[in-house]
């Protein structure tokens, strides 16, 4: 049996301490084929966020508001970036050798090579030519664990496909198969900030660093960008980006380059910090903290800020400081390999979106406003953590779906676009699925290319 939509909605609800409010949930799985509750998980990821919104709305003298969220369109959304188009750019494909391998051992891998760097490790690890053919020949000589740590070692990434019961009996599957889809906690003393006069719109006056890249991070950012949040996006000129991904969810942000490795550059970010409310960041644990930015720090810099972080197996077990994304994490922890069972496959077979990937951002979004109503109730500075294994711990405590491989999608995506001007020129992109009665939700500022913005605050 899979869990309600609404269910599932008011558990995150409860584990942020937002209250409930009047919602409108339609649609059930399947309605993408999967096996899993993908859709509820849209659903009420989504939902979660825009009640938050709406929460803050009341909470700075706004009218209560219903929130309603179809399951298409937030299946859509799951998919934004598939569905977002600007003329005379193609580019959403992915690097020609990422995906999946058979080893010697007759085990399956995943390589993620769409980052240039990680692309160089795999080919200086196998020692082969740039090309699939090349790539399948040299891992035919290997055992497939032996690859994923020797590729991890070398600064890669790649996982080997597990079952689940295998990620159920891995160090890792057991350090985060209790953990919660977000954790929030106090990490310091600061009096009550209150939260700013009201608005037009919920999140107006609150200031979002957002230090994020693909997909989670980014999303989470244009997720408070949505509901009215100044977020400045900071990235750097040396930093790798997958332009697809950078242009569907810079919407609603301004985006600023700084480059970390410069004192005076960090400098710079320490002046942006005491003017943020959130600082939000997706970065390869302990990468923003050996700089100088990590919550401890940061909390002494602003007493009271709310730090949101985003990691790929969560901040327990041997791979907390391991690097991966959704593709690498839903292969691992058995998602992809049941799903195969299910479908009576050889290989291992994806979910029919980057579903941790995108409920993750949503839950970010969810944890950094939470954080800022305790921070208005009872001062402190926060942590909210959210991780893609969390989050893939979470999918499956949602429950499978008979006969969810038979889905048919959703062949109609057009009453769920829009167009609008961009950097880029003309875009075509996905509205945001939460429709808040009072405060619709919208992007104020187009998307825009890196770094075009200048790295301050807007004058008050």
């Amino acid at each position: 049996m899979t869990t309600t939509p609404e269910a599932a909605l008011a558990d995150l609800l409860a584990l942020a301490g937002i209250p409930p409010g009047a919602t409108a949930l339609t649609g059930t799985d399947p309605v993408q084929p999967s096996t899993y509750a993908v859709g509820t998980a849209a659903v009420a990821s989504i939902a979660a966020s825009a009640v938050a919104a709406a929460a803050m709305h009341r909470a700075r003298g706004g009218p209560a508001q219903r929130v309603a969220v179809d399951m298409a369109h937030a299946l859509i959304e799951f998919h934004s970036e598939r569905h977002m188009h600007v003329d005379g750019f193609e580019s959403h494909d992915w690097d020609r050798i990422a995906g999946l391998y058979l080893c010697g051992d007759g085990r399956w891998i995943r390589l993620h090579t769409n980052h240039e760097h990680h692309r160089d490790v795999v080919l200086r690890v196998l020692g082969c030519a740039y090309g699939r053919d090349a790539v399948a020949a040299a891992l035919a000589g290997w055992q497939a664990e032996a690859a994923e740590t020797a590729i991890y070692d070398a600064g890669g990434v790649a996982t080997m496909t597990r079952s689940l019961d295998e990620w159920a009996a891995h160090p890792q599957g057991a350090a985060v198969a209790a953990l919660p889809p977000l954790v929030l906690e106090r990490i310091g003393d600061a009096p009550p900030t209150p939260l700013p006069p009201l608005g037009a719109r919920p999140l107006e006056g609150i200031r979002v660093l957002d230090l994020t890249k693909v997909i989670a991070g980014p999303v989470a950012g244009r997720t408070l960008a949505a509901h009215g949040a100044d977020v400045l996006h900071v990235t750097a000129p040396h930093l790798p980006s997958l332009p697809a991904l950078a242009m569907d969810t810079g919407r609603g942000k301004r985006c600023a380059s700084i480059d970390l490795r410069d004192s005076g550059q960090r400098d710079v970010l320490r002046g942006l910090v005491a003017g943020a409310d959130v600082f939000l960041q997706g970065y390869r644990p302990g990468a923003i903290g050996g700089r100088g930015f990590g919550p401890d720090a940061l909390a002494a810099l602003k007493p009271g800020i709310v730090c949101v972080s985003l990691s790929a197996y969560g901040h327990v077990g041997p791979w907390a400081a391991r690097r991966g994304f959704d593709s690498l994490v839903q292969n691992a922890d058995g998602i992809n390999d049941a799903e195969r069972a299910a479908a009576g496959e050889d290989k291992p077979r994806p979910l029919p979106c980057q579903a941790l990937d995108h409920a993750s951002g949503y839950l970010l979004a969810l944890g950094a406003m939470a954080a800022l109503l305790r921070r208005a109730e009872e001062g402190g500075s926060w942590l909210v953590r959210v991780s893609l294994a969390g989050t893939g711990e979470w999918l499956k405590r949602l429950g499978r779906v008979e006969g969810g491989l038979a889905a048919p999608g959703i062949p109609d995506t057009a009453p769920f676009l829009y167009d609008a001007d961009s950097g880029f020129g003309r875009m075509t992109a996905v509205r945001h699925a939460a429709r808040l009665e009072a405060t619709p939700a919208h992007w104020s500022h187009p998307s825009m290319p890196l770094g075009s913005h200048p790295p301050k605050w807007p004058s008050p």
